[in-house]
């Protein structure tokens, strides 16, 4: 999945980790380098390093204040 589009940009993200558990969570996008993304936990508030192979779905997070509906 190509998460460039996603730099320095909040969203929800769906990964797989080596143990082959699924997770969602929201992330911002910091850099992509190679296989490998650098990003920001927004619920664990901890920088993570993610393979980008593993992602397997993300999608923009709605930003704070503005009501989508």
């Amino acid at each position: 999945m190509d998460v460039t589009k996603y730099i320095s940009r909040e969203i929800m993200m769906i990964y797989e980790d080596r143990q082959g558990n699924f997770t969602q969570r929201p992330v911002k996008v910091i850099a992509v380098t190679d296989n490998k993304v650098s990003a920001y936990d927004l619920s664990k508030h901890a920088a993570r390093s993610l393979h980008a192979d593993r992602i397997l779905a993300c999608r923009p997070l709605p930003i704070q204040g503005r009501d989508i509906s």
